[in-house]
């Protein structure tokens, strides 16, 4: 009976231990399904940037830009919503405020977050000297952080930063007509400074920070006009391919560095040509009739869309529909693109879940 009885007790205290752990574990699943970040940081470029570039200095405060959203130009590179709108929506959060409006917002707006991109800029100076690259960017960041009149410490254990370059750095090497064959060691310097910049985040207090690897450039509109938008560029690609090879090495190192995984790739590359080839329907995906032509482009090739002339006459053309096309203009997506390739990202982004 003695025995009988010590069995029973050591069966009841190993069914409770394993009872508490299925809970905890069960608690633990769920929580980490519920927990996400509800703040977003974003620095980048015209595909992040919100509204930070000055109404002088860009073609995302005309028409047609913001025709779908909000109905009018918002300093947006686009018809609508952008990169950075669709990341927000995905954490269930509002869209960051620009830098530049912060001191117009009130305090419940920059709860959300802040956004320091700036259209036209990149790791490095660019064709667009006075803007501020990554670096200074960073520097806005810490600035904030500093005031210490928004954010706390605290804050940012549960915040996300977003670095996204579309490749202007890549843009402005080819403009200032350098030797091809100094474009390899180029591209290494651009993602070895991309490295310091994203510990420098992670240094400031950021601990999950989502890195946008580069989409293939050679598919952007202003390389395939040559071929009547039919073609991507695939030289082009092949450097894209040795950018975002060495960016994932760099991530990895990153990862192994700052257990556990903090820094994750958002793959714009594998999302761009998910869409661009979407010959069947692929599920939230958009089939884009002709994936490759911009909605909006300028009548000449010297101009662009938005461009007047003197009298006002508009020197572009635009499509019927905006969410017919997944260009926007001949660098830029649509709305319709960004929300197309948002839902190929769908599964990459369940690791930005704290």
């Amino acid at each position: 009976m003695e025995s009988l009885k010590l069995f029973i007790s050591l069966f009841l205290v190993s069914f409770s231990s394993w009872l508490i752990g299925v809970e905890s574990d069960h608690f633990q699943h769920n929580n980490m399904k519920r927990m996400r970040p509800n703040r977003l940081f974003v620095f980048g470029d015209s595909y992040a940037d919100t509204g930070n570039i000055r109404k002088s200095l860009a073609d995302s405060w005309k028409m047609p830009y913001g025709v779908s959203f909000p109905g009018k130009p918002s300093g947006r590179f686009s018809d609508g919503r952008i990169a950075t709108d669709f990341l927000a929506r995905y954490l269930r959060i509002k869209s960051p405020i620009p830098y530049t409006w912060k001191n117009y917002a009130g305090k419940e707006r920059l709860l959300y977050g802040m956004n320091y991109a700036y259209g036209g800029t990149g790791v490095f100076k660019t064709f667009n000297n006075p803007l501020p690259n990554m670096t200074t960017q960073i520097d806005y960041f810490q600035k904030v952080l500093a005031s210490g009149n928004i954010y706390s410490p605290s804050d940012l254990h549960t915040s996300l930063a977003l670095v996204s370059n579309a490749g202007n750095d890549y843009g402005t090497f080819i403009l200032q007509k350098r030797p091809m064959t100094e474009f390899p060691g180029f591209i290494k310097k651009v993602v070895d400074q991309t490295e310091v910049n994203l510990r420098r985040i992670h240094k400031l207090g950021v601990k999950k920070i989502a890195i946008a690897s580069l989409q293939p450039l050679g598919c952007l509109p202003s390389k395939t006009t040559s071929s009547s938008f039919k073609h991507c560029n695939a030289s082009d690609n092949a450097l894209v391919k040795l950018h975002n090879t060495l960016l994932r090495r760099t991530v990895a190192k990153l990862n192994n560095e700052t257990k556990p995984s903090t820094f994750v790739i958002l793959d714009l590359y594998k999302a761009f040509l998910t869409v661009l080839k979407n010959k069947r329907a692929e599920p939230g995906v958009t089939r884009f009739v002709n994936p490759l032509k911009p909605c909006c482009v300028g009548i000449t090739s010297n101009d662009s869309c938005s461009n007047v002339d003197k009298k006002g006459e508009k020197k572009y053309t635009i499509c019927k529909d905006p969410k017919t096309s997944f260009f926007w203009d001949v660098f830029h997506p649509t709305e319709e693109g960004w929300r197309s390739v948002y839902s190929v990202l769908r599964e990459n982004l369940k690791a930005v879940l704290i």
